[in-house]
């Protein structure tokens, strides 16, 4: 085992630890942003609106600049810059300061996303086996350390501003720690890319057709799994909240019991596709997803709803590994932009997504608008079979030792 391929995996953890905390961190302190600034749910889901636009503007410049500048100079850059634009949220005071921060916000983490993600692919070809599930738990265990450190805040009666800026001068610290492990711009497997390429010039044109039309589908039911991920991300500790009378310092833990549960699931994606097939790990965790947000959705009491969204979670841990690892394979030669195409349009439905949520409290109860993710959860169950066509993964054997 190369040892500068063993420190790139660490980094790549680190930095998707690192965005995962940062999104938990603004996630956690959503009631006490909201009560401040004294504005509606419907509001703050107009508000997120702008948190996903500017993070679809973000991946766009980052996803040309990482192809450009490299995932080496492009990932701790956008640490840092998501790491500084933390604090904004926690500052405002009025609904129109609080756009604006969201809209800054968003785009420093969607510029640290595609940035992240790009340069896991690139670790993922060098090991030669499946290892995006695990980067993604570690995105979940930022989440879980957000929750524990915003109910610790809450107790301790800080400020969302003081306990964000905290965090994110400890980002910038780790940001830029982390960047000298990362892998040299230029891909492990480059020249096998380009055999590859030059061998997918000459396929049928029907193929290509095909295999672009079922990259949009996939990009579909990764917009509607993170959709329903983005919604536990920015409604689970105001439900608790505001719909079962949880305190705010319990209120945190529902988003800490959801992440806890996708840390879990996805640590255990990788090893449950091997054995069972992605088609499995997708059919079968929406349904679980569905059957969790179900208990949320009707249940009267605190315990039940932490264990609804603890279902929720499990069941949609292993779907958007499932979702990004297949793009990658449908076309060896555009692994990485038809990568990038599913997760840009995925976490345009997580951003931006969670304010139809928002939107619904105009006509219904918080909790009844999660029927809508019920619906999504069962639809991408029913479409799971779009990866039964998937080619069987031939990969080197596992390093030793790992």
């Amino acid at each position: 085992m190369n040892d500068s391929l063993r420190a790139a995996r660490v980094a790549t953890f680190v930095y998707f630890s690192l965005c995962g905390t940062l999104m938990g961190t603004w996630v956690v302190n959503i009631p006490a942003i909201e009560e401040r600034v004294d504005i509606t749910h419907a509001t703050l889901g107009g508000l997120l609106v702008l948190l996903g636009l500017g993070a679809f503007l973000g991946m766009q410049v980052a996803g040309r600049l990482t192809d450009r500048l490299g995932a080496r100079v492009v990932v701790p850059a956008t640490g840092v810059l998501c790491s500084v634009a933390l604090v904004l949220p926690g500052l405002p005071r009025d609904p129109w300061t609080l756009a604006g921060a969201l809209l800054v916000f968003g785009f420093c983490n969607g510029c640290l996303d595609v940035s992240m993600n790009a340069h896991a692919v690139h670790v993922e070809k060098a090991y030669g086996r499946p290892v995006m599930s695990a980067f993604h738990a570690t995105f979940s265990v930022g989440g879980v350390l957000a929750a524990l450190v915003g109910a610790a805040t809450a107790s301790a009666g800080l400020s969302p501003a003081e306990g964000m800026a905290a965090m994110g001068t400890l980002g910038v610290v780790i940001a830029l720690v982390s960047v000298r492990a990362l892998l040299p711009a230029e891909p492990v497997t480059a020249h096998a890319d380009t055999v590859l390429a030059a061998e997918s010039e000459h396929a049928p044109a029907p193929a290509r057709r095909s295999t672009s039309g079922r990259i949009w589908i996939l990009a579909v039911l990764a917009l509607m799994v993170m959709l329903c991920e983005g919604a536990a991300n920015d409604w689970s500790a105001l439900h608790l909240k505001d719909v079962l009378g949880a305190p705010a310092s319990t209120a945190a833990f529902a988003y800490g019991t959801f992440a806890a549960t996708m840390t879990i699931g996805r640590l255990l994606a990788d090893r449950l596709a091997a054995r069972f097939g992605s088609m499995a790990i997708l059919r079968h965790g929406a349904a679980t997803a569905g059957v969790g947000i179900a208990i949320v959705t009707v249940s009267p009491w605190i315990w039940a709803a932490f264990a609804g969204w603890a279902l929720f979670g499990l069941g949609l841990s292993g779907c958007v590994p499932q979702l990004f690892s297949a793009a990658g394979h449908a076309d060896p030669a555009a692994a990485g932009a038809n990568v990038s195409r599913v997760a840009g349009l995925g976490y345009v439905g997580m951003l931006a997504g969670p304010a139809v949520i928002g939107w619904l409290t105009h006509l219904v109860a918080l909790n009844h608008a999660f029927v809508l993710l019920i619906l999504l959860c069962a639809v991408t169950a029913v479409a799971a079979g779009i990866l039964r066509t998937d080619p069987v993964r031939k990969t080197e054997p596992a390093p030793s030792g790992h």
